[in-house]
């Protein structure tokens, strides 16, 4: 399965304690994240997160674009909802379009949690059903 992972600055460590808590299972999955984000992660894991630019800079569309292509199965987005970032507007595309796509979506660590459970559980696997039958969705 494909792990979408973003983290605004302020949730950038909870993030990284997240991945450290739930390495065992993220471990064997494909992690795609934004680049700052991603180098905390493989820093303080050792898991291997293929990294897009900077949020700012362009990996929020990246990841955006990943979604749009049913690329990616499930996304674990920590904002901070007390401070509105510079690019928090580009970064509002990756919520709808995962609800047009039927992609999980976490906004939230107690929703990571049970999302990456979820995927350590193999309650997920339905997404393979979308990947084989893409041309009828």
């Amino acid at each position: 399965m494909n792990v979408g992972l973003i983290a605004d600055d302020a949730r950038k460590m909870l993030m990284q304690n997240l991945c450290i808590a739930y390495k065992g299972i993220l471990g064997k999955h494909t992690l795609y994240s934004t680049g700052v984000t991603g180098r905390i992660i493989e820093e303080a894991t050792n898991l291997h997160v293929h990294k897009f630019l900077a949020g700012s800079l362009g990996g929020e569309q990246q990841i955006a674009t990943m979604i749009e292509q049913n690329q990616l199965d499930m996304v674990i987005f920590l904002r901070d909802t007390e401070k509105v970032s510079n690019y928090e507007n580009l970064f509002n595309k990756v919520i709808p379009l995962c609800d047009i796509y039927s992609i999980p979506l976490a906004t939230n660590v107690a929703t990571a949690e049970m999302l990456i459970k979820g995927l350590g559980n193999g309650d997920l696997e339905w997404r393979n059903l979308y990947h084989s039958n893409d041309e009828e969705i």
